[in-house]
């Protein structure tokens, strides 16, 4: 598993990360990272979601140079 630590001091609109996890609750798919379960923590809030090897996506979005095939084929997967 992989945990992602929220911190919700600070966090402007907190309904909308409530809103966020029911969806993902509800909805399960073998395309996605799937949820599985939250826990808060004081002023953090800990999503417990399916782990994917590599890291974020959005590290390698912001650490790298891809080409739109390079995008296309990660999408694509």
């Amino acid at each position: 598993v992989a945990i992602k630590k929220i911190n919700l001091q600070g966090l402007g609109r907190k309904e909308l990360t409530v809103n966020e996890i029911m969806i993902m609750k509800r909805y399960r798919s073998s395309s996605v990272v799937n949820y599985l379960d939250s826990y808060l923590l004081g002023e953090e809030l800990w999503l417990v979601m399916e782990y994917m090897d590599g890291g974020a996506l959005s590290d390698v979005i912001h650490k790298t140079c891809l080409s739109e095939d390079h995008i296309a084929a990660i999408s694509r997967e």
